[in-house]
């Protein structure tokens, strides 16, 4: 029986990792855990455990554990309140078996199908695309023709008739799923971009996390919880609340 949870993590941190890069920040990777060695990017965490049981003290050495430090524990067994982290919030990982026949061979890359409608996911083929997503995804982060360029990575986009993109996910393919985040819908209607990301690609299995009000659009379109996650971050108590670096949103 596949651990969905593990593989929901490994891509998790792979996709963690390919935005580190983009922004010229390699990181380091072991049976414990993913991880930089100085500050992710915006939205981004620092850390993510890739087992359970691991070494508190072991992981924040291998991090700057200052003020605006996050772990991503994606185990929920991490106790690091005494070491002076919070939790930012609580979440779930999420899986979804394939819709279908595969629509290529076990390892080759990714093949995202066109969707027919007006609720249809398109892939971003270029810097001007990108952009015009980015804006609407609130992502500025994610602006990075790195990313665009990695065979890895597709980001989708819903357009309107005037060619604004209205809603839009991104997929990262690095195991034996693919992996599903930054879900966004200028209309709210979240149900509908899941629904367009299984028709995209319905031979693969999918997986994820969600948390709050995202949980229930993603669970209407097949997905279930496997297990949950939380998110530690280290306030900056020279900072009030609303400037709080904050990693990664429940739908990365």
């Amino acid at each position: 029986m596949v651990a969905w949870r593990a593989v929901a993590a490994r891509d998790n941190a792979d996709w963690c990792d390919l935005v580190g890069r983009a922004h010229g920040l390699a990181g380091a990777r072991d049976a414990d855990a993913w991880s930089v060695p100085r500050r992710s990017p915006p939205w981004y965490p620092d850390a993510v455990t890739l087992r359970p049981g691991v070494d508190a003290a072991r992981l924040l050495a291998r991090i700057d554990a200052g003020p605006g430090a996050s772990v991503k524990d994606s185990f929920a067994d991490l106790d690091l309140a005494p070491h002076g982290f919070r939790v930012l919030f609580a979440a779930e990982w999420i899986h979804r078996p394939p819709a279908g026949p595969p629509a290529t061979p076990p390892g080759t890359p990714l093949v995202v199908l066109p969707g027919a409608g007006p609720t249809a996911l398109a892939p971003v083929t270029s810097v001007r695309g990108l952009a015009a997503w980015s804006v609407a995804a609130g992502s500025e982060v994610l602006r990075r023709p790195a990313l665009l360029a990695d065979p890895r990575v597709t980001i989708l986009a819903q357009r309107a008739g005037d060619g604004a993109v209205t809603a839009g996910a991104v997929l990262t393919d690095s195991g034996p799923a693919v992996g599903v985040s930054n879900v966004f819908a200028a209309d709210g209607d979240l149900a509908g971009v899941w629904r367009g990301v299984v028709a995209a690609c319905p031979g693969r299995p999918l997986v994820g996390y969600e948390s709050g009000g995202g949980l229930p659009p993603a669970e209407e379109a097949g997905f279930r919880r496997v297990g949950p996650l939380r998110v530690w971050l280290r306030p900056d108590r020279h900072r009030g609340p609303d400037h709080q670096r904050t990693p990664e949103p429940a739908t990365d």
